[in-house]
């Protein structure tokens, strides 16, 4: 018997919210001089991320696919796509389609779109029995402020409480809502589709570390999804508000990259011929 490194089929794409206050068509070129597989388009306020066209063209100029959208669901985005949210989850449906991307992420809904939270798990199940297209809940959390906590999302913030298809795991995510990941991901089962790779020390604030700078179990976490022949995308998505320069900003995305690859790559003993 033989160590070997066996290196599952996850690609490992760039989320255009980690090169943020830079833009959508920087985040394409980051990617690309980086080595990343591909981009995950988060659809908000800049024109370019609700440009079919346009993402087209950023793709094919850089060589880069898109593998995930985004749909427009943070509270900046509210009236991004309509204002109705079954459209934007109508429109990153299609705009996955038409760019070729295999899963839109989506949040659960806010606990105040009452009727939009009562029909979502049923919604979430009838749009991905119309497409080929994945579309992966996404884990979320308690809003907190001093010991006060608020319960924002509906049916809840731990998405494996209902039943979807398939399930975003972000570790930030779960670094705020203060909950073991690996056992999150366990729930999940071979119903995760979608990962969100970022860090984060239990904040009440949603911190989207680089990999490897908070307490989240980041390495194991991707040591098990190349044991287990994970064939979804992982996803850096990180905060990079703070770098001090592009070069900075650059250096820390390529760091995310270089850690996310270590850890996808599993030794596993196999007999040589």
């Amino acid at each position: 018997m033989a160590e070997v490194v066996r290196i599952p089929d996850a690609k490992v794409a760039l989320s255009t919210a980690s090169v943020y206050p830079e833009s959508t068509a920087t985040a394409f070129e980051i990617a690309a001089r980086l080595g990343y597989d591909g981009v995950e388009v988060m659809v908000w306020t800049d024109p370019v991320s609700q440009d079919m066209e346009a993402l087209r063209r950023l793709s094919d100029y850089h060589q880069i696919p898109i593998l995930a959208v985004h749909a427009p669901c943070l509270l900046i985005t509210q009236r991004v796509w309509s204002t109705d949210p079954w459209v934007k989850l109508q429109r990153a449906r299609a705009a996955a389609e038409k760019l070729g991307a295999s899963t839109v992420v989506v949040h659960p809904p806010f606990r105040w779109q009452r009727q939009y939270a009562r029909d979502f798990v049923t919604g979430i199940w009838r749009m991905a029995g119309e497409t080929d297209v994945r579309f992966a809940v996404e884990n979320m959390y308690p809003w907190r402020y001093r010991d006060r906590e608020m319960l924002a999302y509906a049916p809840d913030w731990d998405v494996t409480k209902d039943d979807y298809r398939h399930f975003t795991i972000d570790l930030s995510h779960a670094a705020t809502s203060r909950v073991d990941a690996l056992e999150m991901v366990d729930r999940m089962g071979d119903r995760l589709g979608h990962v969100h790779m970022a860090d984060g020390r239990g904040s009440a604030k949603d911190e989207h570390l680089v990999p490897g700078r908070g307490t989240q179990p980041c390495a194991e976490l991707l040591e098990g999804l190349a044991r287990s022949g994970f064939d979804g995308h992982v996803v850096i998505e990180v905060n990079t508000r703070r770098a001090m320069s592009s070069a900075e900003r650059e250096a820390d995305l390529a760091e995310a990259l270089a850690f996310t690859r270590l850890h996808l790559a599993s030794s596993a003993k196999v007999p040589r011929p």
